[in-house]
């Protein structure tokens, strides 16, 4: 995929459901939210014949709670989504530390390779990232109007997320093994 288009498609959906919610209400905004979000996985199918695993699961939350939230007409539902996405992600994480299998190695050992110890600590970063994250909404959303939790998902979430992301460079850096070799062999005549 191109560089420039895996953002277009991850936050795509979420600014839709902000422009939405800035010119009508909450139920618009939420069937646009939804309507945007199985195009960007469509998209991401056709253009990478795989959709990842962590939008695919947003996704479906997103199809999920919008449709009740749209069915019974009760935003709570559509507010709750990134709370129990967020935990979603940590427990799944921390249950994989406590297995032993840091789980975010398997996702992302294609990226870069750590060490055991470096992808414990990464693993345990995100989880208390994730946890952090649904705290944070649900303090937003039950203590502020509808419009600053809207625009907070887009203007919040989204830079707090490539902000952590960034302050784990220094720990991959450390962490990062050597590049294996690679052997050549030579074919004689």
């Amino acid at each position: 995929m191109q560089s420039w288009m895996r953002p277009l498609i991850e936050a795509g959906p979420l600014a839709v459901f902000v422009l939405v919610l800035a010119r009508g209400d909450i139920y618009w905004a939420t069937g646009a939210f939804m309507a945007a979000t199985a195009a960007a996985l469509i998209a991401s199918y056709v253009i990478e014949r795989r959709v990842p695993l962590m939008p695919l699961v947003g996704g479906v939350f997103v199809l999920i709670f919008g449709g009740l939230t749209l069915y019974l007409h009760d935003d709570t539902f559509i507010k709750l989504k990134p709370t129990l996405v967020n935990t979603l992600f940590a427990v799944t994480l921390f249950g994989g530390l406590a297995g032993g299998r840091p789980l975010l190695k398997p996702l992302f050992s294609a990226a870069f390779q750590l060490s055991d110890e470096g992808w414990r600590k990464l693993t345990w970063r995100w989880a208390l990232f994730f946890l952090f994250m649904a705290a944070t909404n649900e303090v937003i959303w039950r203590n502020f109007s509808t419009e600053f939790w809207g625009t907070f998902k887009l203007a919040g979430f989204l830079p707090m997320t490539f902000v952590f992301a960034l302050a784990q460079v220094p720990l991959i850096q450390r962490c990062q093994l050597a590049p294996v070799p690679v052997e050549t062999t030579t074919q004689r005549p």
